[in-house]
């Protein structure tokens, strides 16, 4: 197919790749800034533009990568010139009606984008919506060319598995920065902790989250759980220390898979 991206940022990068990988034409790279589009662009001997009126207008779907409080403005100036076109943003909670345009959707890829890191696509779930189901048959197709996992999903559960991943990635993310401050602190490697996070992430491939969990919080062990805190607060950390007994209760009162 002839897919023209709007943005190359993180996200984009990765998708760039995968999609010249799988074969398909991108006969231009689209950002606000010539610097941005051609440093996309140039990595995979591609067009890089900061007009949006010099896109083609033949591609089979445009794909908008941008931030989401661009995502309105980008596809209105695009819908504007291209009436016929399918626009597609990639946001995992902004509506597919943010989108003015006769045909619009969806083509959000579940994962964490950084530009110095390109991604696999094969392994990533993929998450589709359209208006109609040519398009929706379109978007499937071209999202099954490049991951083994896709799936059609409306924007109603696309926001709950957007929270649910914010939830996964971003704070257990943060959970890592905070441990990276307080070794740092005394003096202790990060990278002390790699074979734990990497371990307790491998554990999911065999059990649910649930059942992997482990710790002082689910063996309800009291005297650990308090000095813990007072670790934190002595050091006057009265914020992580909060965070902690948060957490310690969440873990202690989420209700099983089962709803005991």
């Amino acid at each position: 197919m002839r897919v023209v991206l709007l943005g190359a940022g993180n996200l984009a990068t990765s998708l760039a790749h995968a999609l010249v990988k799988a074969g398909h034409d991108i006969p231009a790279v689209f950002s606000r800034t010539m610097q941005s589009a051609k440093t996309l662009a140039d990595r995979l001997n591609l067009m890089p533009t900061d007009d949006i009126s010099t896109l083609p207008s033949d591609a089979d779907i445009y794909i908008v990568a941008v931030k989401d409080d661009a995502i309105a403005d980008v596809t209105a100036r695009l819908s504007g010139l291209l009436p016929d076109a399918l626009i597609a943003h990639t946001a995992g909670t902004v509506s597919i009606d943010v989108v003015k345009a006769g045909r619009r959707g969806v083509f959000y890829p579940m994962q964490t984008f950084s530009r110095q890191r390109i991604v696999d696509f094969q392994h990533i779930p993929l998450f589709v919506e359209a208006d109609n189901p040519d398009d929706e048959a379109l978007m499937l197709e071209l999202a099954s060319s490049i991951s083994g996992n896709v799936m059609p999903l409306d924007g109603e559960k696309r926001k709950v598995l957007h929270l649910a991943a914010v939830f996964c990635c971003n704070f257990a993310n943060h959970c890592s920065s905070i441990a990276e401050y307080i070794l740092a602190q005394n003096g202790i490697p990060f990278n002390v902790m790699l074979p734990l996070i990497n371990e307790t992430t491998q554990k999911l491939n065999q059990c649910s989250p649930r059942e992997a969990q482990t710790g002082p919080a689910i063996r309800h062990d009291q005297n650990v759980i308090n000095n813990h805190i007072q670790v934190l607060q002595n050091n006057g950390l009265h914020q992580l220390a909060d965070i902690y007994k948060a957490m310690t209760e969440s873990i202690q009162s989420l209700p099983t898979e089962s709803g005991d």
